[in-house]
């Protein structure tokens, strides 16, 4: 039979106290948002994707660019992105 190696001969290094353990991110609210230079959080904006040929063009203009996140849709998302602050 194989001998197990002792515990003395290759010692493992143990974590300190006081190292925390990283938070994961929710992936998919980090593929949809984003931050702005000045912190503020957005999204794109929605009903963009596709069958656009029979939308109106005035409707379609509607939902170009970003919207910013206000109130409690931003805690919420800090939430799931504790390291969006970061991100900039």
């Amino acid at each position: 039979r194989n001998a197990l190696p002792s515990q003395s001969s290759s010692p493992r290094p143990r974590p300190q106290e006081s190292d925390v353990p990283k938070i994961k991110s929710h992936k998919a609210a980090a593929k949809r948002l984003g931050v702005t230079g000045s912190g503020k959080i957005y999204r794109v904006k929605s009903w963009r994707g596709h069958h656009l040929e029979i939308k109106p063009s005035r409707r379609t203009r509607r939902y170009e660019g970003k919207a910013i996140l206000s109130g409690g849709d931003e805690k919420q998302a800090k939430r799931l992105l504790p390291y969006i602050e970061e991100r900039k």
